[in-house]
């Protein structure tokens, strides 16, 4: 049954130490009562850092693969477990902060950058050495912070730590995503191959188009993060990227084929051939069969062009 920890306060007791802020705390998983590793929502946004290796991670029920120095994310609705290994002794850290924490501050109009919490992937964000004395010191920090004398400049200081410890965490998720698509060229060329071997498959026609989500989970990332990576690395949305490849499909067909137009249609996953039809004008200006007219006076003049060269 999944338990939900909604409070600082009932954090807190996982971690046997007094609530320091109403919003925040930071938790040192070494302490950590058993009871934490239980199936949880928390109800707030979480980070944690796993610095050692004990236990089955999951996350929203699906296995989270993940090393000692790795980090991985919640945010209010999600669900976390870990089934632990116990000849292993927990070692890491854990910060919550609440939502209304970014209610009219700084960290709430930037935590958009922060895209990484929508991520859904099957592994956790591994850290290299020096990634993790950096986010070591983020935690501590932010621990630090919360130890220190309420005054009137505790919760920006707070909100600062915090914004600095997510913004590693940002750069980090990057870099790991960056390094698995290697570069923008072989982004564009993988996705090629993928949506080229669907459309010639049959998938289309017995699946539908490709969509965004299918895409992204090739590539196994969240159709978020993916969304933002083609943007970033080829200038295009994924949409468009798409949709350009189905047009060039289509285009493919008419030329090469004398199948009709509403066979074409359904060839590449459209239910309806106007659907089509409505795409494939917006994209060139031309109407599917004012296309293949095109091109069939285009051969035909090059034809007749060849036969007088050849006399």
């Amino acid at each position: 049954m999944t338990q939900t920890t909604s409070s600082i306060d009932t954090f807190n007791h996982y971690f046997h130490q007094p609530s320091l802020h109403p919003m925040v705390a930071v938790g040192d998983l070494s302490r950590a009562d058993d009871a934490l590793y239980e199936e949880q929502d928390f109800g707030m946004y979480c980070v944690i850092l796993m610095d050692a290796s004990f236990g089955d991670l999951f996350k929203n029920g699906q296995q989270i693969h993940y090393q000692s120095g790795s980090i991985f994310s919640l945010k209010p609705g999600q669900r976390a477990a870990l089934r632990r290994d116990y000849t292993v002794k927990p070692r890491g850290w854990m910060l919550a902060f609440r939502p209304e924490l970014l209610v009219k501050s700084g960290l709430g109009r930037d935590f958009y950058m922060f895209d990484f919490f929508n991520h859904e992937v099957s592994s956790a964000l591994e850290l290299t050495e020096r990634e993790r004395g950096i986010m070591v010191n983020c935690f501590e920090n932010t621990f630090s912070e919360l130890l220190q004398e309420p005054d009137y400049l505790t919760n920006h200081m707070i909100r600062l730590s915090i914004g600095q410890l997510l913004s590693y965490c940002k750069r980090f998720f990057e870099r790991q995503y960056i390094e698995r698509v290697a570069s923008g060229r072989n982004l564009g060329r993988r996705l090629d191959t993928i949506i080229d071997h669907y459309l010639s498959s049959g998938s289309a026609a017995q699946q539908g188009q490709p969509t965004v989500s299918w895409c992204a989970e090739q590539f196994n990332l969240s159709p978020n993060y993916f969304s933002s990576l083609v943007k970033r690395e080829l200038h295009i949305s994924a949409q468009e990227f798409i949709q350009g490849k189905i047009i060039q499909a289509a285009q493919k067909l008419l030329s090469s084929t004398s199948m009709p137009v509403g066979a074409i249609a359904e060839e590449l996953g459209f239910a309806y051939a106007n659907h089509f039809t409505r795409l494939f004008t917006g994209k060139t200006g031309l109407s599917p069969q004012q296309y293949r007219n095109s091109q069939v006076s285009g051969n035909a003049s090059g034809a007749r062009k060849q036969t007088r060269q050849l006399q």
